[in-house]
């Protein structure tokens, strides 16, 4: 098994030229792209949301390529193949969790919002604190989730060019977070948009001609797969892969808490949500979210195959002891089945993924902090029209820094697991204020604030207290001190915070909410009348 260890790092090892050749490649050609989308950024419209001017389907195949994001891809064949049935309930949650986005939440926030979440969450209630509240949310998540998708960057790279140290790993860190920082500022949206659509075909395209392979190997037969998956399995006893337990069995509270996060956090998640700005009407906004969720559904099923197809093929103690770790399962297959063209290849569309998820989170990141932060609470409106996106692009190259420091500070981490994290702090801190702002008339400014600080700051200190920061081999402290919060994920206790607060908030409060702005939300969250006129001054 070692041999085959060896043999599978030399090999990506003796490739260096052609993977860069194929990397260099889909830079030039995407960088093309954004430089030719970028040409009518000249308003705050085109900036956050593209001139509103992409179709439905154009859209459902950007918000796959914004939400298969490196986790999807790497994380979840990586956690199939080594802990098998366990793993594959990410791409359950992942995917169960679009039902929810679709029908609570998609139009009615389309049909509210203009560029950003805090333009709902505070249509109805007082302006500061609200946006002021809903954009530290939206930062957080953001960087939960963009420390994801560093990790991923600094372990795919370090597989490809066979670099195993800390600082090459961290160098090519900070290669992906300049790129991204250089995307964002040329490209906008409509750049970013663009990029997602091509990743998207890629990745979904390049999934499939794996999963078909994987497949013929084993006569097409899925039984044949799943028990040569048995046959390499280093579990005990060796079918356990097959069933439940192998990663929650002993903790299944950690399960629940993960499954909570997972299906609730996709409705909360600010750079999803701000997709849905990009198209011109309501109705285009819900044929955008069911394009998605077949094309997500879709990759969601290949990648049952892709993980057991890695642990037969490539084997667990292989994938755990390449560079990169767990999320190399995927990279790690595609060498065992097409050699280094098709590793080079499917390396390519990986870290396209990841570019493609780092620029969308950006630009939310930097939409947030440009239009609620500095346009409506420092200077309540008064900001000239490309004043705001000034802001904006200098807020990229601050995101852009504190992501690659936190990309180094993560790195062997499984980066389905991180996002997670990212999850959970969206489920706790923004959904509770959007169905609460969307569907109850009585929601004051206290419990929108109590909930998203509440919220916020009961996942943030779960997650610090927990096994994902201290005591294990793969915690951010190694082997240090023992976890005091017993689950890696706070879902459980936090969601509930979350909700519970904006009820108290709301119930305690004495200042009444204007019934008017309420009724006006109403109507026009449920049919649109009046968000055209109001989403393009």
């Amino acid at each position: 098994m070692l041999g085959a260890v060896d043999t599978a790092v030399q090999t990506v090892e003796n490739n260096p030229v052609l993977n860069i050749s194929i990397f260099g490649a889909f830079v030039a050609v995407t960088l093309f792209i954004v430089i030719r989308a970028s040409r009518n950024n000249k308003t705050a419209a085109d900036y956050y949301a593209a001139g509103r001017s992409f179709t439905g389907p154009q859209n459902g195949f950007a918000i796959s390529g914004d939400y298969l994001s490196a986790a999807s891809f790497l994380g979840i064949c990586g956690a199939i193949a080594i802990n098998g049935y366990d793993g594959f309930l990410y791409s359950i949650g992942f995917l169960v969790a679009w039902l929810v986005a679709l029908l609570l939440v998609a139009e009615l926030m389309r049909n509210t919002g203009k560029f950003t979440m805090a333009d709902v969450l505070s249509f109805r209630l007082k302006q500061g604190p609200v946006r002021m509240a809903a954009a530290l949310t939206t930062l957080a998540v953001c960087f939960f989730y963009l420390l994801a998708q560093m990790a991923g960057a600094g372990g795919l790279v370090s597989l490809l060019l066979g670099i195993g140290d800390q600082l090459g790993q961290s160098i090519v860190v900070g290669v992906v977070g300049v790129l991204m920082i250089v995307y964002v500022l040329i490209g906008g949206m409509k750049g970013t948009t663009w990029v997602q659509i091509v990743k998207a075909f890629l990745l979904i395209g390049g999934a499939l001609v794996m999963t078909i392979w994987v497949l013929a190997i084993n006569g097409f037969n899925l039984n044949t797969l799943l028990e040569s998956a048995v046959a390499a399995s280093t579990s005990d006893p060796k079918d356990a892969i097959l069933g439940p337990g192998l990663q929650y069995g002993s903790n299944p509270w950690d399960f629940i808490s993960l499954a909570l996060a997972l299906v609730l956090g996709t409705a909360g998640l600010p750079h999803v949500l701000m997709r849905f700005y990009t198209v011109p009407t309501a109705k285009e906004a819900r044929r955008s979210v069911v394009w998605a969720i077949w094309l997500i559904g879709l990759f969601y099923l290949l990648t049952l195959v892709l993980g057991y197809g890695a642990a037969a093929l490539v084997g667990p103690d292989v994938i755990k002891a390449a560079p990169g770790g767990v999320n190399s399962a995927a990279p790690l297959l595609a060498l065992q089945l097409g050699g280094p063209v098709l590793l080079g290849f499917i390396s390519a569309v990986a870290f396209a993924t990841i570019l493609a998820v780092v620029a969308g989170l950006t630009i939310t990141a930097a939409a947030s902090f440009a239009h609620d932060i500095y346009a409506n609470v420092i200077k309540k409106g008064n900001v000239p029209p490309d004043g705001e996106v000034k802001v904006a692009r200098r807020t990229v190259i601050v995101i852009g820094v504190l992501a690659i420091l936190g990309g180094i500070g993560v790195q062997g981490q499984n980066v389905a697991f991180l996002v997670a994290l990212a999850f959970a702090v969206a489920a706790s801190a923004n959904l509770p204020t959007i169905l609460y702002s969307l569907f109850w008339r009585r929601f004051t400014t206290r419990g929108a604030v109590w909930s998203m600080y509440g919220g916020l700051a009961a996942a943030i200190i779960l997650i610090v207290l927990s096994p994902v920061f201290w005591g294990t081999p793969t915690s951010v402290f190694k082997n240090t001190g023992a976890a005091i919060w017993p689950f890696n994920n706070p879902g459980i206790v936090s969601i509930p915070i979350g909700f519970f607060l904006g009820w108290l908030g709301s119930v305690t409060s004495r200042r009444k909410e204007d019934p008017a702005k309420a009724a006006e939300m109403d109507v026009r969250s449920l049919t649109g009348f009046g968000a055209e006129k109001a989403t393009d001054h």
